[in-house]
């Protein structure tokens, strides 16, 4: 077991739980940020709009792979964090070692699709042709490095189900800072174009695994596995896939209605994709944040559920809500304060249509981040008592209601349909969610 007591979130105020727990985590993503915005940054300024578009429009594409690995590495996360509210060190152990096993067959598959598939999908997204080669270029060093992205967040979610969310924010931190270094270093002197900036971020990524394992393995016993932990895994495999497949898949589901809003995106032209990647990273911030509670709830229900605490269960759902909402009221009035400077920062000389472009997306997006938050939590919650069926309805939901704004309702209002995708999906998913998850609290006392 570790050696700290942070581990365990079943004790202890509920709000200074969550909060204690999160803030390292929401440091840790914004962090995780600075890789894509350093990339896009130094592209922007060094390599002109150009160069940009061609990093953003196949941002979404690498953000559907990353989805599916955090969703993926997630659900093994909450397995191990129900042991662990157990107090199953055994039960630990395997899911550790059936997580790793897994990990490493995964990667080995989506490395081979995504080698094969770069071109067909850049055809599908109709990349502009001015941008097509850099695109290329830019996509296929970062999805062929994806085991370093699957190494980062099985290591990640393994540390914060133990309850450190620490350790992998201390060499973020450091590998963030690298990442800037690199991506400089690579563009400027060493003029590999936007593949540069792609190796800087596989790089970092994989060192601050690297850096977090070590950590972590001096820290936590649990971790120096043994032969006989690999052994029998058969049942545990099951139950891990049963709960990261679902997870990942939800997670790219909800990608796929975006794939589509950056295909329209894409259609309208350059200024139009340099606009929208400009927005759309600022709205990076929302999501992650958003992400990082996600983390924080999950493991609090995991390990709570596990050690059958159902009301402080409830407790800290409504904790992590009021936490989560006053994030998202600061964020969107920061981003609208903010819009124009934010596109500033990627682009020296942002012209008119430009801004045209990502101020449409933004004053859209930012006045619902309330409705991302209530799905934030919800959604997170009911999955960690595993229930995966509601969640994934609410995908589908999401889905549908993107696809509907932007296949059939761009037709008639054009860019605004993108703008409002998001907002449509994010209510009509948690129309499910919430009546679901006061189902399943039913007859739960309201204190812990």
């Amino acid at each position: 077991m570790a050696k700290s007591k942070e581990m365990d979130l079943t004790e202890g105020s509920p709000f200074w739980s969550l909060l204690k727990f999160s803030i390292p985590v929401i440091l840790g993503n914004l962090f995780q940020l600075f890789y894509t915005l350093a990339d896009s940054v130094v592209v922007g300024k060094t390599l002109g709009a150009e160069a940009l578009a061609a990093v953003g429009s196949t941002s979404i594409i690498i953000y559907f792979v990353f989805c599916f690995i955090n969703g993926f590495t997630g659900g093994f996360g909450i397995c191990l964090g129900q042991r662990c509210g157990a107090k199953d060190e055994a039960g630990m152990r395997k899911s550790i070692a059936v997580s790793t096993l897994l990990c490493i067959a995964f990667t080995a598959v989506l490395t081979l699709i995504c080698g094969l598939l770069s071109h067909p999908i850049l055809y599908w997204m109709q990349i502009p042709q001015d941008i097509y080669d850099p695109a290329y270029d830019y996509m296929i060093v970062v999805l062929l490095g994806t085991g370093a992205t699957v190494f980062y967040n099985m290591v990640s979610n393994i540390l914060r189900a133990l309850g450190d969310s620490r350790t992998p924010l201390y060499f973020l931190v450091f590998s963030s800072v690298l990442n800037i270094f690199l991506d400089i270093l690579f563009i400027v002197p060493f003029q590999m174009g936007v593949a540069g900036a792609a190796w800087a971020t596989i790089l970092s990524q994989f060192l601050s695994a690297v850096l977090s394992l070590l950590v972590g393995w001096k820290n936590y016993s649990v971790l120096h596995l043994t032969k006989e932990d690999f052994h029998g895994l058969r049942g545990a495999a099951v139950v891990h896939l049963k709960t990261g497949f679902p997870m990942g898949f939800q997670m790219s589901v909800m990608c796929i209605g975006q794939l589509a809003m950056q295909a329209v995106v894409n259609s309208l032209g350059t200024a139009a994709v340099a606009g929208y990647t400009a927005a759309s990273k600022a709205d990076q911030v929302s999501v992650l944040i958003n992400n990082a509670m996600m983390t924080a709830i999950s493991n609090y229900v995991a390990q709570n559920y596990g050690a059958g605490k159902r009301a402080r269960i409830r407790a800290g759902v409504r904790a992590c809500l009021i936490q989560t909402q006053t994030l998202n009221l600061l964020m969107c009035i920061g981003i609208l304060l903010l819009r124009h400077p934010i596109v500033r920062l990627f682009l020296s000389a942002p012209t008119a249509e430009i801004y045209h472009y990502s101020d449409g997306y933004l004053n859209w997006v930012a006045p619902f981040y309330l409705l991302l938050g209530f799905l934030a939590v919800y959604r997170t919650s009911v999955q960690s008592m595993q229930n995966g069926k509601a969640p994934f309805a609410a995908c589908m939901i999401e889905l549908v209601m993107r696809l509907f704004a932007t296949v059939w309702l761009s037709q008639l209002i054009g860019y605004t349909a993108v703008c409002i995708a998001s907002p449509l999906a994010w209510l009509g998913a948690i129309s499910l969610l919430i009546p679901v998850y006061y189902k399943m609290m039913r007859g739960v006392p309201a204190v812990a």
